[in-house]
């Protein structure tokens, strides 16, 4: 098995031990995503929604320097620290996934890194190697 790993400067870098993406002959691997904004890794300014728009233009950024888009990601998890914030997530991702929407799971947790609200990880499949 030949790992590759996949890093660019339009994402937030690393803070710990992992790569912003592993790729595995067609499958990428997303490490989670909160939402730090990549020229100044602070969190962003603003709501939960805004959270979860950097989130997802983070997660867009990976996914492109990859090869892939959000249209080639199957499954997605997604942290949030307050569970009333779910129709929020899913409002926003109409705007960024179509159907058929990728397999998805909510998971509520206490803490999120820097206190995000948000976090989201995600699987991805590469139509081309």
């Amino acid at each position: 098995m030949q790992k590759t790993v996949i890093h660019t400067t339009s994402a937030p870098e690393s803070i710990g031990t992992y790569s912003q993406a592993i790729k595995v002959n067609r499958t990428v691997y997303l490490s989670g995503q909160i939402p730090l904004m990549p020229d100044a890794m602070v969190l962003i300014d603003g709501d939960v929604a805004s959270q979860i728009e950097q989130v997802l233009k983070n997660l867009t950024a990976v996914a492109k320097a990859a090869g892939g888009g959000l249209s080639d990601i199957v499954k997605l998890n997604i942290y949030l620290t307050d569970m009333n914030d779910f129709p929020v997530v899913n409002e926003i991702m109409e705007k960024y996934f179509s159907r058929p929407y990728p397999a998805r799971a909510v998971i509520g947790v206490t803490a999120l890194p820097k206190n995000s609200q948000i976090e989201i990880d995600a699987v991805m499949v590469l139509t081309n190697d």
